[in-house]
């Protein structure tokens, strides 16, 4: 508390305490202390925007350099806490066509040889293995089958600990070469990952590229992909693909997909997250509906989830912890109000979560609340009057969307009113996909939809109305800039948070456009639970003395 009121009395600078001491260094970055901010609209200038067209599919980076049932598409991700992680890869190749036949899962082991020695390696984990398909019962429409996906937990880790691994079939013989990665630090009020990269929308486009790159040099601890991962739905199963599917194939008899781009994107992102740890939720271009009614069924096949592990029943919503940090990731696409699964599970989670020892609740989902962008707006109103409440109850700090292709920052807001106990809520879906940039706001003169055209069909009925109180009162959209929107750009980017301790986190906004050493944006974001403890309830075990 003695720090608290000493850096409150030294304006102008920031304050971190050491255990013996007190750092102050003066402050050129502003602080969420020094909100709420005036809306502020960066310029578009559209030659610095980048090529968001996508990779082709004779692109070396795209292209299957294993032979046989060697491993590809190596990937790392968490578990619920530091002790435990996952490692899934595929092996075998996918078929496409009228005429195919899936591969047999049990022809191929599940395994991983790990320890925290390159040689020799002195753990083994056995895993399972799993294959999808994508049907569509329409003439002319190509199915697909995957290769045999591999998810292998492994347990007993320390935390912040780099360990060495291989995984394959050893009695074929087929086992990748060695990979490493680190594990997550302990949770607790003064542990945390240096850099967590956080980023939307991805697809695999040159722009995509130039993401990537720029985030892996970042040299970030975890990567967490706020939805729309591979974009295979703006294809026909032909491998004929547009910027927009419905314009494009408006007379196709269902909304056809290409599932060899999910295995090019596997096999692109594989220099990263075979040692980077990478956390996905579900979006909109995850859906995929096929034969049976089935849908999100190459998402929920080819990502290992920690779903079991916190609690969850579904690869829809989960949750995790990164030293003093807790990650709630919500699904948009699946029921969410007060009578279903995944809020009776987030009041439970939220229940559970001790802020004594992890202070820094953070929460994503793919549509976001709070956009002042025409594209989507208002979408996911009804997602907002069922859980907005709830989050608020229990002081989450900072969520994450993507969806909306652009940046956009928010000041701290609850139910459309600034409010210095409300969330941060950031836009982060301007990973590059071929979708190409949303570049206009509803508060621009013939922009604001009519209402009754704002709900996506899969997230819920209509909840969007007109505003009641505030600036916009009466109106369904701002006539200028909305007061909650403190930042708005339309560029590609990626966004990095660094949590310095239990009250203190740098949020970096990096543009494709500039080198890695330019912000794009760049705030600190200040927790004051002592302040927000009346408002909230204070309903979390060890909140009062955060």
């Amino acid at each position: 508390m003695a720090l608290r009121r000493c850096c409150s009395l030294l304006s102008g600078l920031l304050c971190f305490g050491f255990g013996f001491g007190l750092l102050a260094v003066r402050a050129a970055i502003p602080t969420t202390l020094d909100g709420p901010f005036d809306p502020v609209t960066a310029p578009f200038d559209a030659n610095l925007r980048g090529n968001a067209v996508d990779l082709p599919d004779s692109h070396p980076s795209l292209r299957r350099r294993v032979k046989g049932f060697e491993p590809e598409q190596i990937s790392v991700s968490l578990s619920s806490d530091y002790d435990s992680v996952w490692i899934s890869w595929i092996t075998g190749e996918y078929q496409i066509g009228f005429d195919i036949n899936p591969l047999d899962p049990k022809r191929v082991s599940s395994i991983v040889h790990y320890g925290k020695l390159r040689y020799p390696l002195s753990h083994e984990a056995e895993g399972y293995s799993l294959v999808y398909s994508q049907l569509y019962p329409f003439q002319g429409l190509q199915n697909y089958t995957s290769g045999i996906i591999h998810h292998v937990r492994l347990t007993g880790l320390k935390p912040s600990t780099k360990y060495y691994y291989r995984c394959g079939d050893p009695s074929i013989p087929a086992m990748s070469q060695k990979y490493h990665f680190k594990t997550m630090p302990v949770s607790g009020p003064r542990s945390y990952p240096s850099r967590i990269a956080i980023v939307g929308d991805l697809g695999l486009t040159y722009n995509t590229s130039t993401t990537i790159s720029h985030l892996i040099s970042s040299n970030p601890d975890l990567v967490l992909l706020i939805g729309d991962v591979t974009y295979a739905n703006l294809y026909l199963t032909n491998g004929t693909g547009s910027d927009c599917y419905s314009c494009s194939f408006s007379d196709t008899p269902i909304h056809e997909t290409y599932q060899p781009r999910w295995d090019y994107w596997g096999r692109f992102m594989q220099k990263l997250v075979s040692k980077i740890p990478l956390m996905v939720i579900e979006g909109n271009h995850e859906i995929e509906e096929q034969a049976g009614n089935q849908s999100f069924v190459a998402y929920s096949s080819r990502f290992a989830f920690p779903s079991e592990e916190s609690g969850s029943s579904s690869t829809f919503y989960y949750s995790f912890n990164a030293g003093g940090i807790h990650f709630i990731m919500l699904g948009a696409y699946i029921a969410y109000d007060s009578a279903a699964n995944q809020y009776k599970w987030l009041e439970q989670d939220l229940a559970n979560v001790d802020r004594s020892t992890t202070p820094w609740l953070v929460a994503t989902w793919h549509p976001p609340w709070y956009s002042s962008y025409k594209a989507h707006y208002r979408e996911a109103e009804c997602m907002r009057v069922e859980m907005e409440e709830l989050l608020y109850s229990y002081g989450v700090d900072i969520v994450f969307n993507g969806h909306v292709h652009a940046y956009e920052r928010s000041n701290r807001v609850y139910n459309y009113t600034l409010d210095p106990c409300g969330p941060v809520y950031i836009t982060v879906g301007d990973g590059g996909n071929r979708e190409k940039m949303a570049t206009e706001y509803v508060d621009e003169p013939g922009n604001c939809p009519e209402p009754s055209t704002t709900p996506d069909p899969f997230m819920g009925g209509f909840c969007a109305t007109n505003f009641t109180s505030g600036p916009a009162a009466g109106k369904f959209c701002w006539d200028r800039q909305p007061d909650y929107s403190a930042f708005r750009e339309s560029s590609f980017g990626h966004g990095i948070l660094e949590v310095k301790n239990e009250s203190w986190a740098l949020w970096t906004w990096y543009r494709n456009q500039d080198t890695q050493k330019e912000e794009g944006d760049q705030i600190y974001i200040v927790r004051q639970p002592h302040i927000c403890l009346g408002q909230q309830e204070g309903r979390n075990r060890g909140y009062a003395d955060t």
